[in-house]
């Protein structure tokens, strides 16, 4: 199976993670799509708990997608390149990443070597370039695509400023950080 791997802090999940899966699914010849919360994060940076990251992230509820915990399982640092030998042999897998990310990317870990090893796919992030694109890069495009400048960080400020997230996140995700007095 061809799978789609979209990581991150999901600090917390929303409809942009939701949209970019969708359209990985419908515009690439990827089978599955699979939510990746990680457990360390490099640069460190302040998250919650990766126990609510976690449970926000299976709320995220779409066809054709799963989440997958082997880097929570694992204690990973956050370091992409060491989750590699960690993925089933069995499946052909891409990482996913915004192109928001294409400006640090060369900061990531042993990037080229992670470049060779697995191929991503860059979905386009509205307000971001779309270069450079690495070798083993394909920029997601077509002509029905949607695009988003939905973010975590955005999230985060709008509950904090005692704004709605209603139509931003799941509904349990929304009742999930207000229940848990997340990110206020």
């Amino acid at each position: 199976m061809k799978i789609g791997l979209l990581g991150g802090a999901f600090n917390p999940p929303h409809v942009g993670h939701l949209m970019i899966a969708r359209q990985v699914l419908d515009f690439t010849d990827t089978d599955e799509v699979w939510f990746l919360p990680n457990y360390g994060q490099l640069p460190p940076k302040p998250v919650a708990e990766v126990i609510h990251r976690l449970a926000m992230t299976k709320m995220l509820v779409l066809p054709g997608t799963r989440v997958s915990t082997i880097e929570i399982d694992n204690k990973l640092d956050g370091d992409t390149i060491n989750l590699l030998p960690h993925l089933p042999r069995e499946h052909a897998f891409r990482f996913i990443i915004g192109s928001d990310q294409l400006p640090t990317f060369h900061l990531w870990g042993k990037w080229e070597e992670l470049v060779t090893k697995m191929p991503f796919f860059v979905f386009p992030r509205y307000g971001f370039s779309n270069e450079p694109l690495y070798e083993h890069m394909s920029l997601i495009s077509h002509e029905f695509l949607v695009g988003t400048n939905i973010s975590s960080t955005k999230i985060r400020k709008r509950v904090a400023a005692g704004l709605s997230i209603e139509q931003f996140v799941p509904p349990s995700v929304a009742t999930y950080i207000s229940s848990h007095n997340l990110y206020r």
